[in-house]
């Protein structure tokens, strides 16, 4: 089976190549990708190259597929699995495969599987560790986006506090204030909505950014009034950088679990000037910097009992989650989503992503697209009514991606 695949081949050296995969064995499952979301972490992981902590340091001799934030159709399934999955089921997979006690990872360390592919391998001992996850639903795209949502749930896991004996209680403290900074981009949007949607409950939920429009769209997305009527939530969209602002905006209480969604050190002492009594500090986004380093009070660590945390990538138990959230119709993943590309649209936009705006990027491997903006395609209707079509299809979710815009993509391109 030949596959076609964007592959790591050491620093900003990805190239999107034809080639033939090996014949599957009977523990293997082959699958077709249809969507795969990139992601931050693959730029850092094509910018550093075999420097990377997951990427192998043989990795120019044996590229590694790219990807791993992808939902895919099971294609052909091995004898010993054909009791348990079948032809034409939508299946996702945890990256971050645990069990092996390595760091080797879908989308950083192996060369027949990954997102930006349109058909990979899946190896037995994934399938038989339980990584190979079923998911329903009438859209690929947001099964697409299961892994980096379970991301940010893992970071409401891990985040704590501390009963009187001193024991740890985990997640979101029950009716506390919460304060996600740096987090109109795409998984501080997600984590607005696992906040108000999954399975916590919180009085109060502030959420920064210094760019107004990116502001202006997430209070579109999540209305205050609704969330105060629905969650019974106080939400609140802030442009500022003012502790003192922020701290007034929690009624001088301050905030119980506090998380970074960007690697700057002046937002994580702005973290640390704002949490609460027996708040928790959760800095979620991974810096390239192997030497980052930031001062924190700890004079308030011993008497005002600040924790930290900080959490990478996720579980299989996450994903089930999300998953679940998803089938119940709980959350919309599609708020992360700003543009849709195809396989051509790969490269370039892996190794430009910190200079394209918006939130996620989201990649249709078996079809040839440039990475357009979902907000530009009233522009490029004007000379393709297939662009017109989508416009007057994404006006229906108040410009979002949607079930019925995947399914007139992958029909008409």
């Amino acid at each position: 089976m030949k596959t076609k695949a964007v592959r790591l081949y050491g620093k900003m050296d990805l190239r999107l190549e034809e080639f033939e995969l090996p014949a599957m064995k009977d523990g293997e499952i082959l699958i077709k990708i249809v969507t795969d979301s990139v992601c931050m972490s693959t730029y850092k992981t094509a910018y550093q190259g075999a420097d990377h902590v997951r990427v192998p340091n043989d990795v120019a001799d044996h590229p590694a597929i790219i990807g791993h934030e992808f939902c895919a159709e099971i294609v052909e399934v091995g004898e010993r699995w054909k009791d348990q999955y079948h032809p034409g089921e939508k299946v996702v997979i945890p990256p971050v495969l645990s069990y092996l006690g390595t760091m080797d990872t879908i989308g950083y360390s192996f060369g027949e599987i990954g997102g930006d592919s349109t058909y990979s391998l899946v190896y037995e001992h994934i399938i038989e560790n339980g990584w190979l996850i079923k998911v329903t639903g009438d859209a690929f795209f947001r099964a697409s986006l299961v892994e980096p949502v379970s991301c940010v749930l893992q970071g409401f896991k891990a985040t704590f506090h501390l009963n009187p004996d001193g024991s740890h209680v985990m997640g979101l403290k029950e009716g506390g204030r919460v304060a996600l900074l740096a987090a109109c981009g795409p998984m501080g949007l997600e984590a607005v909505d696992l906040a108000l949607h999954g399975d916590y409950h919180i009085s109060q939920l502030v959420v920064t950014d210094l760019d107004q429009e990116r502001l202006d769209r997430a209070k579109k997305i999540f209305d205050p009034e609704t969330a105060k009527r629905e969650q019974g939530v106080d939400l609140v969209f802030a442009n500022t950088a003012d502790p003192e602002e922020l701290m007034k905006i929690s009624g001088g209480n301050g905030y119980d679990d506090v998380f970074v969604y960007i690697a700057n050190g002046k937002v994580v002492q702005l973290a640390d000037a704002i949490l609460a009594f027996d708040g928790c500090l959760n800095f979620f986004s991974g810096p390239m910097d192997k030497s980052f380093s930031v001062p924190m009070n700890f004079y308030k660590v011993h008497y005002a009992q600040h924790h930290v945390a900080g959490t990478s990538g996720s579980t299989t138990e996450d994903m089930r989650d999300v998953v679940r959230y998803i089938n119940e119709d709980r959350i919309n993943p599609a708020v992360m989503i700003t543009h849709i590309g195809g396989m051509d649209a790969v490269i370039d936009t892996t190794l430009r992503f910190p200079e394209i705006p918006g939130g996620k990027k989201l990649i249709y491997t078996g079809i040839n697209l440039p990475l357009t903006a979902l907000a530009d395609f009233a522009e490029k209707g004007k000379t393709d009514s297939r662009f017109a079509d989508l416009a007057e299809i994404t006006g229906k979710t108040h410009g979002l991606w949607s079930a019925e815009a995947e399914k007139y993509l992958l029909a008409n391109f």
